[in-house]
């Protein structure tokens, strides 16, 4: 019995310990550096850095252009949670309840854009977008709407919402099937009671699709939340850079801007702790409003 525990816990050991050393290389090591250049003067070119203690966080504090940052955040992550999850559960309740006999075909084209690379969405999206050669511009004064058209991503107003369609229509496709999964798993017996009773297909929704698939539904929207705060900087940098007049920055590409651009390291690195304090902070909130107890019938 005493070798066989032994045997266990040495194959245990055995598992765990490449994932901890993977784990401490790619995540707490990067974490805890980040944390420790925070506290430095330092380019991030050179040798040379000096400990200045918080004078980072004070900078941080009184720079005027991070609330705006932190707004633009939000408005992307807000947008972005209502966008996606309201197209991906209508197309995943009309792929998997209407049978739709070209279902397999619409699976593979709303999942495309997930193969492609961020970037070429975003170069894609930025020749859409263009103001005298672009799909909408040149689609409004086909119809007679060219008063409409407009300079989108050099419009201080219209840049930042420009942001969302791209990155809504980049999104659908992988939280559908992640919901379709979750409605093929709900017995079609509960349909067939929810008929009995005489609910019709709007309260069948309702009352048996939405709250079986709530699991799938809250595991999509906490991963939105987490991917927007911390990934949006790449579609922000390749379509407008932050701007026109700082109107798109976010946190992110501010980050790199201080960093990369500016070579203040110290300062994006303070950038970087802030970005994770309100990522966790965020998802606190979320799992503590979004908590129920699991649906049973």
């Amino acid at each position: 019995m005493v070798q066989s525990k032994k045997q266990k816990y040495l194959f245990l050991a055995f598992c765990l310990i490449p994932t901890f050393v993977m784990f401490s290389i790619f995540t707490l090591y990067p974490l805890f550096s980040g944390l420790y250049y925070s506290f430095f003067e330092w380019s991030g070119a050179s040798q040379d850095k000096e400990f200045i203690g918080f004078s980072n966080y004070i900078q941080l504090i009184n720079d005027e252009i991070i609330p705006m940052t932190i707004v633009h955040d939000y408005f992307l992550v807000a947008a972005k949670v209502l966008g996606i999850m309201v197209l991906a559960l209508f197309f995943a309740v009309a792929l998997t309840q209407l049978k739709i006999k070209e279902a397999p075909f619409y699976r593979i084209v709303f999942f495309f854009p997930n193969i492609m690379s961020v970037v070429v969405i975003g170069i894609l999206w930025t020749f859409i977008y263009n103001p005298s050669l672009g799909l909408i511009n040149s689609g409004l004064q086909f119809i007679g709407l060219e008063d409409w058209a407009r300079p989108w991503l050099g419009s201080e107003k219209w840049a930042l919402p420009s942001l969302v369609i791209p990155s809504v229509w980049a999104g659908i496709g992988l939280f559908m099937l992640m919901l379709m999964g979750g409605i093929a798993n709900v017995s079609k017996s509960y349909y067939e009671a929810a008929e009995i009773d005489g609910a019709n297909e709007w309260q069948q929704f309702w009352k048996v699709t939405l709250p079986l698939v709530w699991p799938q539904i809250k595991i999509s929207i906490l991963y939105i939340v987490i991917t927007t705060l911390n990934g949006s900087f790449i579609i922000v940098q390749i379509m407008t850079g932050g701007g026109p007049n700082n109107s798109t920055h976010v946190m992110g590409s501010y980050l790199y801007e201080q960093a990369f651009v500016q070579y203040n390291f110290g300062y994006g690195a303070a950038i970087g702790v802030m970005i994770l304090i309100l990522s966790l902070v965020t998802v606190l909130i979320l799992q503590f409003f979004m908590r129920r107890e699991r649906v049973e019938y």
